[in-house]
C-alpha cells in the first residue's frame, strides 16, 4: 500500500493551491455577498486545464487521474466553495458522462468545448417533485420525426445561470417508471429552452443555481445520450463520480476552517495567554485535524478505485457522507473557537459554516448515501 503522491500529482496540487490563494481567496467573500458568478476566475481555471481534468488530451482535457481531480477540487474549495462546485459539476457531471456514453458526434461537438472551458455545462436532473426520488420525473420527451419535444422544468441546477450546454433528464416512456428515463444534451439556444430565476440560498451563493424551463423544446434525436431509457443508469453512475468531487469540496471547506482556527487560536489572548494553550481548544483542533485527514483519505480511496476501473460506488458514498459531516462538525467547532467573532460576517467562519451544509444534501443526501452503503455491505 503506497500513500506517496506522484510528482505530477504534487505539482497539480501545488498549482491549484497557489492559484486559489492568489486569485480566488481574496474575492471569495465578495462572491458570496453578491452572488456574482466567478466568470473571469473560471476562464483562468480553464487555462490550467481544470475544467476537464480527467478528460483525455485529444478532447482538450487535462488527461489527469481522479486523485488529481480530487486534489484540485479540494484546493479550489478551500478558497471558495462556490467555485469548487462549479468545477466539480462541469468535470464529473457533464464532461465525464459525455466521454463515457457519448457518440463520436457528441464528443466532437460538445466535449472539447466543455473540457477546455470554451463552454460551461450543467446537470439537470432535480425537479420540484424529484429530489432523492430521482425516478419521479415529470419532464417528458416525445419523439416527433427528427426531434424530441421536451416539456417540464428543473430546479437547483448548479451552473444553470450561465451554462451553454445542459444534460437534461426526461421521461420518454412513463409506463416504464425509472426505466423510461432518458438523457439529452441540450444547447442553451435550442427553441423552448429558458433560464428561470436564480435561487437564493444559505451558502455557495456564487454557483449560479437556477431553474430551467422547457416548453416544447426541440432537441435533435442525435442529442440523445446513450440509449433511450438508459438515463437512470447513467445518472447513478455519474453521481458516483460526482460524489468524489463533493467529498473533496467538503474536505476543502473543512481544511479552510481548520487553517483559520489554528491562526486565530494562536493570536486570540484570554486570561493572559493564547487560547491555543487551553486544552478545550486543543482537543477541538485535534478532532478537526484527525477527521479531516480521515475524510481526505476516504476521498482518495474512492478516486483510486475509480482510476483502477473497480467498483467504487459504496466508497464514493462513504467519502461523501463522512467528508460532508466532517465539514459541518469542523465549521460548527470553528465558530465556537472564534466565539462572537465567528458569528460575524467580517470573519470567514460563518461562510464556511453556510457553505458546508449543502455538502450533506446535494448529489444525494446523506440519508441516501447510507442506503447505498448499507446495500453494499448487506449483499
Amino acid at each position: 500500500m503506497d500513500f506517496q503522491l506522484s510528482e505530477e500529482q504534487l505539482m497539480v496540487r501545488q498549482t491549484a493551491r497557489e492559484f486559489a490563494e492568489k486569485e480566488i481567496k481574496p474575492q471569495a467573500a465578495e462572491f458570496d455577498a453578491t452572488g456574482e458568478f466567478p466568470v473571469e476566475i473560471i476562464k483562468k481555471l480553464a487555462s490550467l486545464n481544470f475544467l476537464g481534468i480527467t478528460i483525455p488530451e485529444e478532447y482538450e482535457g487535462g488527461g489527469l487521474d481522479t486523485i488529481s481531480y480530487a486534489m484540485v477540487i479540494e484546493e479550489i474549495s478551500r478558497a471558495c466553495a462556490s467555485t469548487g462546485v462549479v468545477l466539480s459539476v462541469n468535470n464529473s457531471l457533464v464532461c465525464e458522462p459525455i466521454l463515457t456514453y457519448g457518440t463520436d458526434f457528441q464528443k466532437k461537438k460538445y466535449l472539447s468545448d466543455l473540457a477546455s472551458g470554451k463552454k460551461l455545462g450543467c446537470f439537470a436532473l432535480t425537479e420540484p417533485e424529484a429530489g432523492s426520488d430521482a425516478s419521479n420525473l415529470k419532464t417528458t420527451a416525445v419523439l416527433k420525426g427528427d426531434h424530441y419535444v421536451l416539456n417540464g422544468n428543473k430546479l437547483f441546477i448548479t451552473n444553470g445561470r450561465v451554462a451553454e450546454v445542459a444534460l437534461v433528464f426526461a421521461m420518454t416512456d412513463k409506463s416504464l417508471g425509472y426505466k423510461g428515463i432518458s438523457i439529452f444534451v441540450i444547447e442553451r439556444g435550442f427553441p423552448g429552452y429558458s433560464v428561470g430565476k436564480v435561487q437564493q440560498k444559505l451558502g455557495i451563493n456564487a454557483s449560479g443555481q437556477c431553474e430551467l424551463y422547457f416548453e416544447d423544446c426541440l432537441v435533435p434525436k442525435e442529442n440523445l445520450l446513450g440509449e433511450e431509457g438508459g438515463g437512470f443508469k447513467i445518472a447513478l453512475a455519474t453521481l458516483d463520480g460526482g460524489r468524489i468531487g463533493i467529498a473533496a469540496q467538503a474536505v476543502g471547506i473543512a481544511q479552510a476552517c481548520l487553517d483559520e482556527c489554528l491562526k486565530y487560536s494562536k493570536e486570540r489572548v484570554q486570561f493572559g495567554q493564547p487560547i491555543a494553550k487551553f486544552q478545550a481548544i486543543q482537543w477541538m483542533l485535534a478532532d478537526m485535524s484527525t477527521e479531516i485527514e480521515a475524510a481526505r483519505l476516504l476521498t482518495y480511496r474512492a478516486a483510486f478505485l475509480k482510476d483502477k476501473g473497480e467498483r467504487y460506488s459504496a466508497q464514493a458514498s462513504m467519502a461523501k457522507l463522512f467528508a460532508s459531516e466532517t465539514a459541518m462538525k469542523a465549521t460548527t467547532k470553528g465558530i465556537q473557537i472564534h466565539g462572537g467573532y465567528g458569528y460575524m460576517k467580517e470573519y470567514p467562519m460563518e461562510r464556511f459554516f453556510r457553505d458546508a451544509k449543502v455538502t450533506e444534501i446535494y448529489e444525494g443526501t446523506n440519508e441516501i448515501q447510507r442506503i447505498v452503503i448499507a446495500s453494499s455491505i448487506l449483499k
